[in-house]
């Protein structure tokens, strides 16, 4: 039986996206970008989802485009020379513009090679947990080609023009710590408790109000395309909102009955 290419695990509010390509290091073919983007978009629909992990099988996060596919002329590269397989690729069902807005949040788990594709994905991701055996491999220009999901608008706000620019024109590997210092992730972490530590994050995301989390998700984006005083009068607008919601109330009651709080989403 044909593995499945996109695997999804669910635990308790916790879900699991695996890309599941192992043996070819985890490398997106179209058919796996419409399956991946399925799959994040049903996660956002589903409520009772807190916290999304995205993750990659075998020893690789993602190794980018499938370039047996992409010099076929399938997959992408088919897609933007009018080729085939441009169902996958409208700005509407690119992965990493679900990914952007998302109010779920997720956490990419770096296990491995994060190369190409693979990079920009994890770009897209809200927080980033790596591997103390994986590495970043911006070496887009080395293929004659541009992060072209979503790392030429990522890198420059992450790390500042000139970072930026260093890092996509040098192309060199990045380890994880260069990667936690320059604030590409969050987190270095051994490898046998990189799960582990993804799910703790992901369980503590899950305490937490989920309609004050979506909210932040959604002020972050806003924010990053509008002046301040706009941007204070949605937060007051939110803040208001938020006040009349059941998990404000339970928040407030918890704390006077000095008990963890048990948020229901509503």
């Amino acid at each position: 039986m044909t593995e499945q290419p996109i695997l999804t695990n669910r635990t308790g509010h916790i879900l699991t996206i695996t890309l599941n390509r192992p043996a070819a290091m985890n490398a997106i073919t179209s058919e796996m970008l419409a399956d991946l983007n399925t799959a994040l978009k049903d996660a956002d629909d589903d409520k009772t989802v807190r916290a999304v992990i995205l993750t990659g099988a075998g020893r690789a996060f993602c190794s980018g485009l499938d370039l047996k596919q992409a010099a076929s002329g399938g997959g992408i590269a088919g897609a933007l020379s009018g080729k085939g397989g441009a169902n996958h690729y409208s700005t509407r069902e690119i992965c990493t513009v679900t990914l952007q807005r998302m109010d779920t949040p997720v956490i990419g788990v770096i296990n491995g090679a994060a190369a190409g594709y693979g990079l920009d994905l994890a770009l897209g991701c809200d927080m980033r947990l790596i591997s103390d055996q994986a590495k970043l491999l911006p070496g887009f220009a080395k293929m004659g080609v541009i992060p072209e999901s979503g790392g030429t608008w990522y890198l420059p706000r992450l790390l500042g023009w000139a970072k930026a620019c260093e890092i996509s024109m040098l192309g060199d590997p990045i380890s994880p710590n260069q990667a936690l210092d320059y604030g590409l992730v969050n987190k270095v972490v051994p490898a046998e408790s990189l799960m582990d530590e993804a799910l703790r994050w992901c369980e503590k995301i899950g305490a937490n109000a989920p309609l004050a989390i979506a909210e932040m998700k959604r002020l972050f984006r806003h924010g990053l395309t509008q002046d301040f005083e706009s941007h204070s009068h949605h937060v007051l607008m939110s803040v208001l909102n938020l006040f009349k919601s059941n998990d404000f109330n339970e928040a407030v009651t918890a704390y006077v009955e000095r008990r963890d709080p048990q948020f229901k989403g509503h």
